[in-house]
């Protein structure tokens, strides 16, 4: 038996149902118990909210957040080899566990959980930076989820806690720190997955706001700071001519110089661009 449940060791796991990782699938699991169950604690007190898993694998952080206490949690996980594991933690937390086999950028979790609703995954690599962008940006806010607890390669977790005049800052940090308070509440070595990956992860906690930082239409800063990044070296006027054509005005009746380059640029200074850019 684990030290978490009555349920048998994750290693014990993934030889019975054969469920090696899959790089195809982004998949590199973590086997220590106690470890997923100190990432479920750092989404907070679980027992009245339901929680979304993307990418459970075997269920070692899935048991975590059932054995932490999570009123219900939603499994989405696209490989069917975890399903008959998945299963068998479904038997021992008897109406807690529901799980979808699919892909998790076609589920609408509203469908299936009860609000508040926080969101708790070790993310597939190939769609992590995807799944974050799109639990930043829907139309509405606040959004369907509390908060995001997350596992991210590390430098990827840096990007979306990184501040202006950084290497790392850009479309990540704007668009988390916007709309929300984001930071790095653990890191793990690579050691500690199986298969061991290339580069350290850290998990991100993301707190949603009542409201933005600061007025901005979603979209409009989504692909105006897409824009300035996207040619990062550039000056903000050249990097941005094709997002309105008389975008140096609009660039310093924002308050910015058409000369300053993106990453010196606050989210304040950006939300002001979008304001400006969705002018007619």
């Amino acid at each position: 038996m684990s030290t978490i449940d009555n349920l048998p060791p994750l290693r014990q796991v993934i030889n019975t149902h054969e469920l090696q990782a899959r790089k195809s699938l982004g998949q590199n699991f973590l086997l220590d118990l106690n470890l997923t169950a100190k990432i479920a604690r750092q989404a907070g007190d679980l027992t009245e909210c339901d929680v979304l898993e993307i990418g459970p694998g075997p269920g070692g952080l899935t048991r975590g957040l059932l054995a932490e206490g999570a009123r219900r949690v939603l499994a989405i996980e696209k490989d069917r080899r975890c399903m008959p594991a998945l299963a068998e933690i479904a038997a021992a937390y008897p109406d807690r566990l529901q799980v979808i086999e699919g892909d998790a950028l076609e589920v609408d979790p509203l469908a299936h959980l009860t609000p508040p609703i926080r969101v708790a995954a070790n993310l597939p690599y190939n769609i992590g930076t995807e799944l974050l962008v799109r639990w930043l940006t829907p139309t509405d806010w606040p959004p369907f989820w509390q908060s995001l607890t997350l596992m991210f390669q590390r430098e990827v977790a840096e990007r979306i806690v990184a501040q202006p005049g950084s290497k790392a800052y850009g479309r990540l940090a704007l668009l988390a720190q916007w709309r929300a308070d984001a930071k790095i509440v653990l890191n793990l070595p690579p050691e500690a997955f199986t298969p061991p990956p290339k580069i350290s992860s850290a998990v991100v906690h993301l707190t949603a706001l009542p409201e933005p930082r600061f007025p901005a239409d979603a979209a409009i800063l989504s692909r105006t700071v897409a824009a300035a990044f996207n040619q990062r070296r550039k000056m903000l006027r050249a990097a941005l001519k094709g997002t309105a054509p008389d975008i140096e005005d609009r660039l310093i009746a924002a308050g910015l110089k058409p000369t300053d380059r993106a990453e010196q640029v606050p989210l304040e200074g950006f939300c002001a661009l979008a304001r400006e850019i969705a002018k007619p």
